[in-house]
């Protein structure tokens, strides 16, 4: 897992404490989905859900920055005990500073993994940006890293695991599972 990472890559990754998602395109296929009355449906990774929880086993906090607003994604995130929500949130560089004003974390401790242009100052300015495979071409040029998975398919879990192994507290959480 690191070892296609750099020694700039993984010093970034020792630092972070928060790691921030995006919602569409990142902890979900980035799909819109609608009944006929007009509600909103949203489906979620699983495999994103449990990363998020073997993050904060390893003590690391968890906020979503997400453009849109929806009650599925504000249950999401008090069932994984995100400790950071916010939603309808379109400039997500300045939605990141006033959180790291409010939570004392920094640019340096935070790493931000988000798929398409509103989310290019975010990744860009927190000390380890992500994206995922099927993101827009110029942020993935941007990032720091780029997912094997894509979006909506364990692309969060794989940059929980990342961050953990980078830590080196990956394997001891996943051997609690024996």
């Amino acid at each position: 897992m690191l070892e296609s990472l750099s020694q700039e890559q993984l010093a970034k990754l020792k630092k972070v404490r928060l790691v921030v998602f995006d919602v569409d395109g990142i902890l979900n296929s980035g799909q819109l989905n609608f009944l006929a009355d007009g509600r909103e449906i949203k489906s979620f990774s699983i495999l994103d859900g449990l990363g998020i929880k073997l993050l904060h086993k390893g003590g690391i906090k968890s906020a979503i920055i997400t453009g849109r607003r929806s009650p599925q994604v504000e249950l999401r995130a008090e069932a994984l005990g995100i400790n950071y929500l916010r939603q309808g949130r379109e400039d997500k560089r300045i939605a990141l500073e006033e959180l790291w004003q409010e939570t004392g974390f920094d640019a340096e401790s935070t790493a931000y993994i988000g798929d398409d242009l509103p989310d290019l100052g975010a990744i860009r300015c927190a000390g380890f940006g992500a994206t995922v495979p099927n993101g827009h071409w110029y942020v993935r040029e941007q990032a720091d890293w780029v997912s094997t998975t894509p979006g909506g398919q364990g692309a969060g879990r794989e940059i929980c695991e990342l961050v953990l192994a980078a830590q080196e507290k990956l394997m001891p959480i996943l051997e609690e599972y024996l």
